[in-house]
């Protein structure tokens, strides 16, 4: 049997740490996919994939936190609940490199606070997290249009969100 990537055994523990909540396991798979496609399509280096992959995965890992500690939770208490919550987890999972868990953390700190880096990392995170969040959240055709053209830089997003929403 082939042993499990990192990518993989992270999944489980997401899906795990969701535990009861498959509206939150399936918007974490669909983001993690999105951002495997555009990263895939944008030729990232194998580093830069692996952190936007793992990022995807964990990107809404605050939400419990948040929940548990005020709550309720928003953007910007993920934000700041999920680091600590994703170094923990990476940590505990073992075999990530302090590089990487800090990068893993930083995109979480920042996943909605748009336009806080041109690092293409931080863009696919972003454009994942819309082109599902557009579809949970049923966004009209002009709100989905103002978001493609505010926030979407790579080409492989900007093809998504105009194929699936025909947004252009």
């Amino acid at each position: 049997m082939q042993k499990m990537t990192k990518i993989q055994q992270l999944a489980l523990a997401m899906i795990s740490y969701n535990n009861g909540d498959p509206k939150r396991i399936q918007h974490t798979t669909k983001v993690h996919a999105y951002a495997s496609l555009i990263g895939l399509e944008e030729g990232l280096d194998e580093q830069t994939q692996f952190i936007v992959e793992c990022a995807a995965l964990v990107h809404d890992i605050g939400i419990r936190a948040s929940e548990k500690k005020y709550g309720y939770q928003n953007g910007k208490l993920q934000e700041q609940e999920g680091p600590a919550v994703a170094r923990e987890l990476l940590t505990t999972l073992g075999g990530y490199t302090d590089m990487q868990i800090e990068r893993i953390c930083w995109l979480i700190a920042h996943h909605h606070t748009y336009h806080a880096s041109d690092d293409i990392d931080y863009q696919i995170l972003i454009e994942a997290d819309f082109l599902v969040n557009l579809f949970e959240d049923n966004e009209s055709k002009e709100a989905i249009r103002k978001v493609r053209n505010s926030i979407f830089k790579t080409s492989s997003g900007l093809k998504m969100i105009d194929e699936m929403y025909e947004a252009n």
